[in-house]
């Protein structure tokens, strides 16, 4: 495979010999023969799409879901790589959680002036309704999904950080699966640590994060929009695999001061509500008052210590895109300490002299609305035209405390497997994280995704993006 300067090779390095965390699999890849491995690569689209791993579209008319692509070839960390990624992950999951309890309390970064108060007061994401709410346990992020991006040999960037309702686990999982199933001898001759107890790990993490006066063995639902949410595949697999109940809003109700659940022996009071609803249409009491897919009463309940809901609401303010430029204060405020992964340089536009900047240079930078998500209303200059940057330089005038710019990062590539062999794609990495009381457990290694076409920037699996499984090696 031909060494692209620009971009650092996460197999090849700078050079043309195998970085280390590859070289027993390179050796094993050698000896298979090219129709071999096309033949395990279309054995694992048909299990894909026989296991029904599919992820809805919003807004295409010919399909509504959507067979994620998936490569054979897996993403491989080292030891000593995943080390420093786990450390700086760590540190930044705690400064987000103290900075959410401190938004909600007594606000003290806002009095020191590190961060703009009118970044708050004007941000949708912030909920009044969670003023001086203590959510049981203290934990307002029980699932966290922190995307990183890396440049160099040791140059990792945290992109983005997903406290609301990060999605992408049952992918990881899957393709794990996938992989022992078509190379179940790699796995022998390459020791890669396990990531299939993720389900086990999050029933006993939301458990623990029960309220105190739950007794007995804590009661956990899932709450799911329904079937036509782009991530219901997950939702369902989860609760599967969890071993507990997928719920939707009109299966729950307000029975004698708890959230109860319809079972066949009557309701059934809830503890723990993994929720994979959007904030706004949790409660019709408390939010949006036509919203169907919540449950009247609940955030009374939850005001009350009576339910955890995980992730909390108002958790969207941490990984709101505006909030992320100021993450580095953030880490040091609450944690004192300098922040071990880096942000990667951002603009935000709601300033003039940074409007003025992105502006004069929009073909050249990531332009990011502040709450979009799924690599939506985005605009990546150096592969847009002069009529869609015009475009979108009328929308950041008209509206630029919606946007964020960022510039083109040469992000590292990961070779996958094409008709003509090995080819280099550019991905990112998404851990995931789990938080109770007391404890963070970080799955070793994540979801990896991977931009299809040659050169592109943008992996989101709704913009076609696919994935392939991320091995952290044993030490």
């Amino acid at each position: 495979m031909a060494n692209k300067p620009d971009f650092f090779d996460e197999m090849n390095g700078s050079g043309t010999s195998c970085r280390p965390p590859y070289a027993s699999y390179a050796d094993w890849f050698e000896r298979q023969g090219a129709q071999t491995l096309k033949k395990k690569s279309k054995d694992a689209e048909v299990f894909f799409r026989r296991t029904g791993i599919t992820f809805n579209v919003y807004g295409q008319q010919e399909a509504d879901e959507r067979l994620i692509p998936f490569d054979i070839v897996p993403r491989i960390i080292s030891a000593r790589e995943w080390s420093r990624l786990t450390r700086g992950i760590e540190q930044r999951v705690r400064a987000i959680n103290a900075f959410l309890h401190d938004m909600y309390h007594r606000q003290e970064i806002l009095r020191s002036g590190r961060i703009p108060v009118d970044v708050i007061a004007a941000n949708a994401a912030f909920l009044p309704q969670m003023i001086g709410v203590e959510p049981p346990g203290g934990i307002y992020t029980h699932i966290v999904g922190i995307d990183i991006v890396r440049t160099g040999e040791d140059d990792f960037f945290v992109l983005e950080d997903n406290a609301r309702t990060p999605s992408g686990v049952s992918y990881m999982l899957e393709n794990r699966e996938t992989m022992l199933r078509m190379f179940p001898e790699l796995f022998s001759r390459v020791a890669v640590r396990e990531v299939s107890d993720y389900p086990k790990l999050l029933r006993r993490s939301l458990a623990a994060s029960a309220p105190r006066g739950c007794a007995g063995s804590p009661v956990v639902a899932v709450l799911t929009p329904g079937i036509h949410n782009s991530a219901y595949f997950e939702h369902a697999f989860l609760a599967d695999e969890m071993g507990v109940e997928l719920v939707e809003g009109q299966d729950l109700q307000l029975v004698d001061g708890r959230i109860a659940m319809r079972t066949t022996r009557g309701y059934t009071p809830i503890d723990v509500l993994y929720r994979r609803v959007d904030d706004e249409y949790l409660d019709p009491m408390s939010f949006n008052p036509d919203s169907q897919l919540g449950v009247p009463g609940l955030m009374d309940v939850y005001r009350a210590g009576g339910i955890t809901i995980a992730n909390a609401p108002g958790t969207g303010i941490a990984d709101d895109k505006a909030i992320y430029s100021y993450m580095p204060d953030i880490i040091q405020f609450y944690t004192g300490e300098s922040p071990i992964l880096k942000n990667v340089p951002t603009w935000r536009c709601a300033e003039p002299d940074a409007l003025a900047y992105v502006l004069e240079h929009l073909d050249e930078l990531v332009v990011k609305e502040v709450h979009g998500s799924g690599g939506y209303g985005m605009l990546v200059g150096p592969a847009a035209s002069k009529r869609e940057i015009a475009a979108f330089a009328d929308k950041l005038k008209a509206r630029p405390a919606n946007y964020i710019a960022q510039p083109t990062l040469a992000l590292s590539t990961v070779p996958v497997l094409t008709k003509a062999g090995l080819a280099p794609r550019h991905v990112d990495l998404r851990p995931f994280v789990l938080v109770s009381p007391g404890k963070i457990e970080i799955t070793p290694g994540g979801l990896t995704r991977m931009a299809m076409k040659a050169g592109s920037l943008v992996v989101n699996s709704s913009q076609g993006g696919g994935t392939k499984d991320t091995w952290v090696l044993e030490e």
